[in-house]
């Protein structure tokens, strides 16, 4: 396995784990699918987890991904997690989320903020 294989999968396996642990007991890495990819993670009902552990952050080309992925899989909204440089695998709670500004707002009325 390459070290760039590698350094994804560990970052996907510790996604999952911090998942299972914070309210998605079902997560779980999910097999690849070649070019209609779904997501990395998969078992959280209509989410698609796209996880990043890179030195550059090519951050308008991940969201681009997920969208694509989360179109893929008929789920209603794409998350792109990152691995920021310089923090531990173990420490995912300090990882990025990232998600588009429309589905933010959406995420946050859901929640009971704005009107």
């Amino acid at each position: 396995m390459s070290k760039s294989k590698r350094k994804g999968t560990q970052a996907e396996s510790a996604l999952v784990a911090y998942l299972q642990e914070n309210g998605f007991p079902n997560a779980e890495r999910r097999a690849l699918t070649g070019a209609n990819d779904k997501g990395d993670v998969s078992g959280t009902g209509d989410l698609v987890w796209e996880c990043k552990n890179h030195r550059a952050y090519k951050l308008a080309e991940w969201i681009g991904e997920a969208q694509v992925e989360c179109a893929n899989a008929g789920a209603d909204l794409g998350i792109v997690v990152i691995k920021p440089v310089g923090v531990g695998l173990t420490t995912q709670s300090r990882w990025w989320a990232m998600v588009e500004l429309a589905d933010m707002v959406e995420l946050l009325k859901r929640a009971g903020y704005g009107s």
